[in-house]
């Protein structure tokens, strides 16, 4: 018997976004940014002590960026315990969520053999792999959220009592890692927005109205939050950022926010954003620490 055809990559530079939970540790986060940079660039991070979660945007031809992710993914098995995770950000799994992204449309290809190429990988760790996204194997299982909902102590029942099957790997979450959602996508914004108010009643209201599913904006999933001090938080994820720029993002929740006398004071970005996401975008709010050098994924990739 033959062996398979190997996989023809291209060698143009490819980008993932490996999400790991763990937003807290310096050391940790230290640990795997040197991990994945072995072979890949790093443009960006971000973590946040309140979400407890690390976002790293890392670009490589696609053969390095697939060793990249898997490196991370064994690394962090190494190095996060979900079973004393405490944070807010849904979760599943250490690696919680690995994509592979194209920007170019003749680079959807690569992205999905890549992303599938990481997902047999990660498998092989003995951490269960749900596909999301255009790579989901259902209709049903195109959100992240179906996964997610009752977080890693919902998603072991489910598995036991073969409610939920992976569609690789073991059919039990790891132990101490849990499991991974993986897909090919193109850009999608994360985005955060800061409310002057301390009510995270307010903030969850205004999430329900803005994303897609309570009859927002197409493309848009959204969070309300608690904060430290005296905010609460609107969490963001624009799919289609280029029909949905953050200039309408951030109007319809100043808009939803109004009706409840609250208004948004300040944005984070939550990684890259692609040009066209920012075409538009009003002075206030104002995004926290935001440097289109570093922060525009054209702009950081050359």
């Amino acid at each position: 018997m033959s062996e398979p055809s190997p996989i023809e990559w291209s060698r143009e530079p490819l980008v993932g976004v490996p999400n790991f939970s763990e937003g807290r540790s310096e050391r940790v986060i230290g640990a795997l940014e040197a991990t994945l940079s072995g072979c890949a660039r790093v443009l960006n991070r971000h973590y946040d002590t309140q979400h407890n979660r690390c976002v790293f945007t890392i670009a490589a031809e696609p053969a390095d960026l697939v060793d990249s992710l898997l490196a991370g993914a064994a690394h962090a098995i190494d190095l996060i315990d979900l079973r004393r995770y405490k944070g807010q950000h849904p979760h599943i799994g250490a690696l919680d969520v690995c994509p592979a992204v194209w920007q170019e449309e003749d680079r959807h290809d690569d992205a999905r053999q890549a992303a599938r190429k990481a997902a047999k990988g990660i498998a092989a760790l003995g951490i269960p792999v749900f596909f999301y996204g255009e790579l989901a194997s259902d209709p049903e299982r195109y959100e992240r959220a179906y996964f997610r909902q009752g977080g890693p102590a919902e998603l072991a029942r489910r598995m036991k009592a073969g409610e939920l099957k992976p569609d690789l790997g073991p059919s039990e979450p790891h132990p101490t890692a849990g499991a991974t959602l993986v897909t090919a996508r193109e850009p999608l914004v994360a985005f955060n927005v800061e409310l002057d108010t301390p009510n995270p009643e307010i903030a969850r209201a205004v999430a329900d109205g803005l994303r897609e599913s309570g009859g927002g904006l197409p493309g848009v999933r959204a969070l309300g939050l608690p904060r430290e001090g005296e905010g609460a938080q609107v969490s963001v994820n624009v799919h289609d950022p280029r029909a949905v720029p953050l200039a309408k993002v951030v109007a319809e929740i100043s808009r939803l926010a109004a009706e409840h006398g609250a208004k948004p004071v300040e944005g984070e970005l939550v990684g890259l954003a692609p040009e066209a996401a920012l075409a538009g975008y009003p002075d206030d709010p104002p995004i926290k620490g935001f440097d289109p050098k570093r922060d525009v994924m054209e702009n950081v990739l050359g």
